[in-house]
């Protein structure tokens, strides 16, 4: 590959790099804003539920940090340690974040569902599509235009269900946090001093999935030229 791919993947990976550093230091920041009303964030995410009805999705704890997640399959609201017990602003806001996924889930948002579509999909072919790439590049500078150009066509194919994966989860995760803001509000779970905590870590985790589409495109309109007689 040329000195362009190395830039961009450098590029993109210290962008990458510098919001999640954010992201991690606004958590540790917003750690230390204790909710006044004392729930923790198992607490925050089970009284969500309940607010909206919602009596079939359990709130597990799950190791690992920043590793908060809801599950789909067997609707769970997995909250990081650092989050299931803790009782401040940014568990507050992760909490209530994960909720508003068992939330979009409940209420069949589109968004969602379509992402769901895109998982099994996309779980077998992105780790593949770069190497599918690669392969029919090579075959096709040794062989001349023919199977290698159509290989690596399939690869770009692969490459951009990836990237339509990253694009549609952007209104998924904006949608939670919208979601877990306006409840957050309306059911004053947190103050006015929380709330603006809440939702500036919730801004930087919304980013850390933008960097990531914009990484993605980013690579398949690049490989995309390739393909397609595009040069350094």
């Amino acid at each position: 590959m040329g000195m362009g791919y190395w830039i961009l993947i450098g590029g993109i990976g210290l962008i990458s790099m510098l919001v999640s550093g954010r992201l991690k230091s606004k958590f540790a920041q917003y750690s230390k804003v204790h909710l006044q009303n004392g729930m923790s964030g198992a607490e925050v995410a089970e009284k969500m539920l309940a607010d909206h009805g919602i009596r079939d999705v359990k709130v597990v704890s799950t190791p690992g940090m920043l590793s908060d997640h809801y599950n789909p399959k067997n609707k769970t609201v997995n909250l990081s340690e650092g989050v299931y017990n803790q009782r401040n602003a940014a568990a507050a806001a992760v909490a209530a974040h994960e909720c508003g996924h068992a939330v979009q889930h409940a209420q069949a948002y589109e968004w969602l569902t379509m992402r769901s579509k895109l998982v099994p999909v996309v779980s077998v072919t992105s780790g593949m599509s770069m190497w599918v790439v690669f392969g029919g590049l090579m075959l096709g500078a040794a062989a001349g235009v023919g199977l290698g150009y159509w290989i690596a066509v399939v690869g770009l194919g692969m490459m951009a269900l990836a990237t339509l994966f990253s694009f549609v989860t952007l209104p998924v995760e904006y949608d939670a946090s919208n979601r877990a803001l306006a409840w957050l509000k309306a059911k004053n779970i947190v103050t006015q001093q929380e709330y603006k905590g809440s939702e500036d870590a919730l801004k930087w985790a919304a980013r850390t999935y933008l960097v990531a589409a914009i990484g993605s495109l980013a690579t398949l309109i690049y490989f995309g030229l390739q393909v397609f007689g595009g040069r350094d």
